[in-house]
């Protein structure tokens, strides 16, 4: 047994006779609390590239799609026609209603001019007064169809992705085309929210972007009103800082803050 303790001592396995435990941590080591804390703020912080802005065009009547001119990937400008729709029916039942308006308004001053004369009774007078309002409505209600027969662009940018195909009749309310702005990319991310002691809109940083190996500039440009308390970080927004052609909503990467 003196041999087996002895062997213990030698290697380690065993405290050696009188030796004096040590009362507190060696100085140096870090709290547990503040060894995760630290290391929630230098793991890898990941942000994906999203465009300024980006929406879905939808129809808003039922009608065949005559032309989808701006192909996908393809750019436009603000204003400029990205759909085109078979309007050949709103069209005639607006020239309809406008003869029956032009014929409506002829009876109605005749009606006028025989109640001067004492030859119309009031009531006659005010329905031709009446179909006259009514059918300048219909008028109104017909061109505002018109004016929905042609979808322009709300925003210079690209087509994404075409939902829709030449000749194939759209329902009210389909969605037709993603749109997006991609004149200037924006990164959303989660950093920890011990760094709003010294985080600053317009503060620069670094990102890599994976699917062109290669480092970009941008800047933050808004800082979210909110912590989340359990995971204890805050929502970020940031700009790629320039013109980077080869750079494309979706792609994503490292994001690189110098710490003060």
């Amino acid at each position: 047994m003196r041999r087996i303790a002895a062997l213990a001592v030698a290697f380690g396995l065993a405290p050696v006779a009188g030796a004096v435990e040590p009362s507190a941590a060696p100085t140096g080591l870090t709290p547990p609390t503040a060894a995760a804390k630290a290391g929630i703020e230098r793991q890898e912080i990941r942000a994906q590239l999203l465009p300024r802005r980006f929406t879905t065009l939808a129809a808003e009547i039922g009608a065949k799609i005559n032309r989808l001119p701006v192909p996908e990937g393809g750019s436009f400008k603000a204003g400029q026609l990205l759909v085109a729709f078979d309007c050949s029916m709103p069209q005639a039942m607006l020239k309809k209603v406008r003869a029956e308006l032009k014929g409506a308004e002829q009876i109605h001053k005749a009606n006028r001019r025989l109640e001067e004369l004492n030859s119309i009774g009031q009531v006659e007078l005010e329905q031709s007064a009446a179909n006259v309002a009514k059918l300048n409505a219909e008028v109104g209600a017909q061109q505002a169809v018109l004016g929905k027969c042609n979808l322009v662009a709300p925003f210079s940018g690209r087509v994404a992705e075409q939902k829709a195909r030449e000749q194939q009749y759209a329902q009210p309310g389909q969605p037709l085309l993603d749109i997006l702005d991609d004149s200037s990319l924006e990164l959303e991310f989660l950093v920890p929210s011990s760094w709003l002691r010294w985080l600053k809109v317009g503060q620069g940083f670094q990102v890599d972007i994976d699917e062109t190996r290669k480092t970009y500039p941008a800047k933050f440009i808004r800082i979210g009103a909110r912590v989340d308390p359990v995971s204890q970080s805050i929502k970020v927004v940031a700009t790629i800082d320039g013109k980077f052609p080869e750079l494309l909503t979706g792609m994503s990467g490292r994001v690189h803050v110098p710490q003060p």
